[in-house]
């Protein structure tokens, strides 16, 4: 899912670490000279890939280790009633100062630690820093864990599955922070139960506007705060802990693969298999997850909580030395059903190495057998370091040469889905999570309410899916015209008309009126004024809207083409 569509490790493949090598003396340069060498970093992108890319990254890789490590080994849960006065004090410090002289209020993590692919312009703004990386509190009489916002992935699974648990929504992203993730969004291969991830977010802690401290839940005075900060993107506050659903767990997945053939035979059985078609009764599979490798080919997952069992494969596909994941699922076209075992930390970290398929487009050998072995343990390059080594000229260069979004569309259209992203991206694999969208009533958030047409009957809630379309579109690995603008706002457009969602940590395409067409911020605008974030925070299309200006760019390109 989610995705790795947030990262920028896509705005650098293919000729786009060559610009990151121009970028730092490229300035001084005549035209002539600077087309010459672009083209000849482009000619040996690969090269420069594996030369710089690769080996910069791990060690940018170890060095946020350690300091991950230091920050472990001094971590005290004890502190965060402390460290959360402090933020308050710097709030309430902030509405001291003349409002015409106040910047709006924002986190000071840095740009490069966020896994958005935009580049929210916080040297504009007045930034707070948010010290909480803890885990606070595990509950296994009521089956949640209480955590800091900047506590990651990584973090809680390598702190629950020994404990044999997991979170209900697992994103297989090592360096989301689940506070993140809980004001954007994400899936797992277990929303088709579980729903988005704030589905099981029981509480937050929140730091508002006047510096006040409130926990917000679905059932108390602060229930139409808590509705509306899922997909707020920190425009309503500032996160300072939150309480999950979790699961109890096996130490293993069993998971079966299904080759389908007939673009209608997969998307049926996506459908079946998810309970789209009926109230999903207990025996539907814990995890499904579908690969598109065309219009008729695809491999259908279904993954159940199990124990060692004899006679079964183990797979610990995420080791360095393995196949490729997709690349693994994708030998089940050819021969047929098979089964095996993986273990389960393996399994959410499934996508990590290849970065679902991205990995391909920057090196084409990356998956050979020898390649793996002496250097796969190189990958995947580091988000983290792809996002501080752009600037705004890279980042405009390479916004029109890479797709990379997480679209959330109703199941009962996947057809058309498959059909419209294979005419404007013309690229394959495509991902596939089926998720359940609920239907909590009017003024309930910024998700709209699904259309009733799509509820499953005699429940509350919509089968809807995760649409991942990540890399560089056909067009321009055959150096054709390719108008990214363009092909972005027909598929938000489609997405509008059947009342889905565009993942907002992606680019966005939309107007303002667009963008309030797709979502509901009726509830969102009462809560800004209630709560005191009008004035304090940036609204939330101006958080997520793109840095740089994608319409100009569309038109640039629309000249080019013609």
């Amino acid at each position: 899912m989610f995705p790795w569509t947030s990262w920028d490790q896509e705005a650098l493949v293919k000729n786009h670490w060559s610009t990151i090598s121009f970028l730092y003396f490229a300035a001084m340069l005549p035209s002539s000279v600077k087309h010459r060498l672009v083209q000849w970093l482009e000619d040996h992108r690969e090269l420069v890939v594996l030369l710089f890319c690769l080996p910069a990254s791990f060690l940018f890789t170890v060095l946020l280790q350690i300091k991950a490590f230091i920050r472990a080994a001094t971590s005290d849960p004890t502190r965060h009633d402390a460290a959360v006065r402090t933020i308050q004090a710097q709030v309430q410090q902030w509405n001291k100062v003349p409002v015409n002289k106040r910047r709006l209020l924002c986190t000071s993590r840095p740009n490069w630690q966020s896994l958005s692919t935009t580049f929210f312009q916080k040297h504009l703004h007045h930034r707070v820093p948010i010290p909480l990386h803890d885990i606070l509190e595990l509950d296994e009489r009521n089956m949640t864990v209480r955590v800091e916002p900047m506590v990651t992935i990584g973090q809680i699974t390598e702190y629950l599955i020994p404990r044999g648990y997991s979170l209900a929504v697992t994103i297989e992203l090592v360096d989301a922070t689940l506070g993140g993730l809980a004001f954007g969004t994400g899936m797992s291969t277990h929303s088709h139960k579980a729903g988005l991830y704030h589905e099981t977010i029981t509480s937050y802690d929140v730091v508002l506007g006047d510096g006040s401290l409130v926990t917000a839940t679905a059932d108390n005075e602060y229930s139409d705060l808590y509705k509306s900060l899922p997909w707020s993107h920190g425009s309503l506050g500032f996160l300072v802990s939150l309480t999950l659903r979790i699961v109890k767990i096996k130490p293993y997945i069993k998971i079966k693969y299904i080759p389908v053939r007939g673009q209608k035979n997969y998307c049926d059985m996506i459908r079946q298999l998810s309970g789209a078609n009926e109230p999903t009764p207990k025996n539907h599979p814990d995890y499904i997850e579908g690969t598109v490798y065309s219009k008729d080919e695809a491999v259908i997952m279904v993954g159940e909580y199990s124990d060692l069992e004899r006679g079964i494969t183990v797979n610990h596909c995420s080791r360095w030395y393995k196949p490729w994941f997709y690349k693994h699922v994708e030998t089940f076209l050819k021969k047929g059903e098979g089964v095996e075992l993986i273990p389960l930390r393996d399994y959410l970290l499934r996508h990590n190495r290849a970065i679902f398929w991205v990995v391909e487009d920057m090196l084409s050998f990356g998956n050979d057998p020898l390649f793996r072995l002496f250097f796969g343990w190189l990958l995947p390059p580091k988000p983290a370091f792809l996002k501080f080594t752009t600037t705004p000229g890279v980042r405009a260069y390479t916004f029109t040469k890479q797709v990379f979004q997480d679209i959330v569309l109703p199941i009962q259209e996947l057809e058309k889905q498959i059909e419209i992203a294979s005419v404007l991206f013309e690229k394959f694999p495509l991902l596939i999570y089926p998720c359940k969208i609920i239907d909590h009533g009017p003024s309930s958030g910024q998700l709209k309410r699904p259309n009733s047409k799509y509820l499953i009957p005699g429940t509350n809630y919509a089968m809807y899916n995760d649409l991942g379309v990540y890399g560089v579109p056909g067009k321009v690995k055959e150096k054709k015209p390719y108008n990214p603008v363009d092909a972005m706002r027909k598929m938000e457009k489609f997405t509008r008309d059947v009342g889905g969602y565009s993942f907002l940590y992606a680019d966005i395409f939309m107007t303002k009126e667009e963008f309030e067409e797709m979502f509901d911020l009726s509830l969102y605008e009462v809560v800004r004024k209630k709560y005191k974030a009008d004035g304090a925070f940036p609204h939330l299309y101006d958080k997520v809207k793109p840095e740089i200006d994608v319409f100009a760019i569309g038109e640039e390109n629309a000249i080019h083409s013609n």
